[in-house]
């Protein structure tokens, strides 16, 4: 059996992964009518629904929207499943090198291989526990996957129900180990008289941080007034607002509703009429568009001068771009302040941002590390786990360690600043070396199949 290795490493302190991820398994729906009354039950099937016999999710009921569940699919050629496979190990040369051999039904993974590569801690808390032992991750928040639905669920009643039993689900996941595992909620924010309602019953569970889209399906933003008990309703219970942009395309949109709603639909209209084959545009490129826009908005409009309390985070956009948007934010302010129509702020944004809000960013991205001034009380470490960018604290180590930040700089935000942001304390036993060989199949890439993967011509099928 072919052996991957490592090299050996150590760390003193304890990481928090603030945002990784669950691939939603069809249990959720399964286990609905435990929870549930008999209204409630047909509004969520009629709004947001795992069907068994086509293994499909229904949405608003249609097919074809959000991420399908955690079933294991092999010998068909297609693209591999990415929302389970950043397991232990598992770098994106071979997940590559596995991607470049499932596009040919000669060389198609077999259900057995895809089996191994569908990673059951991304829906199962046990495999998960074990896979952070190995990922150098003590601590993590699991969020959701399909953030490109939830806003968009037509029926108040269902969006409701769905959020009570996949809370309900999430929690249960996180108590195979309370002290490692912690779950962010969802909200029905269609209804902002539920999504008080459901964060007052989460707090009441332990729950840290709520998860909300930018805007919601029909282009507002948190700054509508409507939105205010919700923000006060934070404030009451001290959880944190979550927000996690997402490329939406605009397929779920409301029919009413045919204006363009979110940055990143323009920036996938973009891709389409321009022909460009590529994803970064639609992928990470629409990730920072949605938070750029949220934060400039919360910041310019005073939002956090209202709700002093509230505290925020931004999830999924890598953070380089934060410091550029901050100083722009600053230098507007400072040119228009005369010009205002609303009440002037009390702080510069950028203050407000440093005193109340804190940025996601991911092992593989270098600046924050080389602007330690600037990122070491506002950075929060995200690995993505199980998602195909994922990585582990490792990674995230090495990054940081070619960047020259110092150690206490490492601990601080590769755990502490999001433990200060959660009030959430150390874990009594701390993952402090790494392990350096993890055995495989016969059947894993060699070194010689992700270097030639990895070329361009390699993913193309004539």
């Amino acid at each position: 059996m072919p052996i991957q290795r490592f090299k050996p490493m150590t760390k003193d302190f304890a990481t928090f992964d603030c945002d990784a991820h669950i691939t939603e398994p069809p249990a959720i729906w399964e286990r609905a009518g435990d929870s549930l009354g008999k209204d409630d039950l047909e509004a969520l099937k009629a709004t947001l629904w795992w069907e068994p016999e086509s293994r499909q999710l229904i949405v608003n009921g249609k097919t074809g929207a959000g991420v399908a569940g955690p079933q294991v699919v092999g010998g068909t050629a297609g693209a591999m499943r990415i929302t389970s496979v950043s397991g232990p190990g598992v770098s994106h040369g071979i997940q590559r090198a596995l991607h470049v051999r499932n596009l040919r039904p000669e060389t198609a993974l077999t259900e057995e291989e895809s089996a191994y590569m569908n990673h059951r801690g991304s829906y199962e808390p046990k495999p998960r526990l074990k896979d952070m032992d190995v990922q150098g991750i003590d601590q993590v928040m699991i969020l959701p996957t399909n953030f490109d639905t939830y806003p968009w669920l037509q029926n108040t009643l269902g969006a409701r129900a769905w959020c009570r039993v996949y809370n309900d689900w999430a929690h249960e996941y996180t108590q195979e180990d309370p002290d490692r595992l912690y779950f962010a909620s969802l909200l029905p924010v269609s209804d902002v008289r539920f999504a008080v309602e459901e964060l007052y019953r989460v707090a009441a569970m332990g729950c840290r941080v709520a998860i909300v889209r930018p805007m919601d399906a029909m282009g507002n933003y948190p700054v509508q007034p409507k939105y205010d008990p919700l923000w006060d309703a934070m404030e009451d219970t001290g959880v944190v607002y979550g927000m996690h942009p997402f490329p939406a395309a605009g397929a779920a949109k409301p029919p009413a509703y045919t204006a363009q709603y979110s940055a990143s639909e323009l920036i996938q209209r973009a891709n389409r009429t321009a022909g460009i084959p590529h994803t970064f545009l639609g992928n990470m490129q629409a990730f920072m568009a949605e938070a750029s826009v949220w934060v400039t908005l919360v910041l310019m409009s005073g939002l956090f001068e209202k709700h002093p309390r509230l505290k925020a985070s931004v999830f999924e956009s890598d953070s380089t771009w934060m410091s550029f948007v901050l100083d722009e934010c600053d230098k507007a302010y400072k040119l228009h302040r005369n010009d205002r129509q609303m009440a002037p702020l009390k702080r510069l944004p950028s203050e407000t941002f440093f005193a109340n809000c804190f940025t996601g960013f991911e092992g593989d991205e270098i600046f924050p590390s080389r602007l330690p001034d600037f990122y070491q009380d506002i950075a929060i470490w995200a690995s993505d786990v199980y998602h195909h960018d994922g990585d582990d604290a490792w990674r995230a180590i090495e990054t940081m360690q070619k960047a020259e930040a110092p150690v206490s700089v490492q601990a601080k935000m590769l755990g502490g600043n999001a433990r200060r942001l959660y009030n959430i304390k150390e874990p009594k036993k701390i993952i402090r070396e790494r392990v350096t060989e993890i055995q495989r199949p016969e059947w894993w890439p060699t070194e010689e199949e992700i270097k030639i993967a990895l070329k361009a011509e390699s993913s193309v099928v004539r």
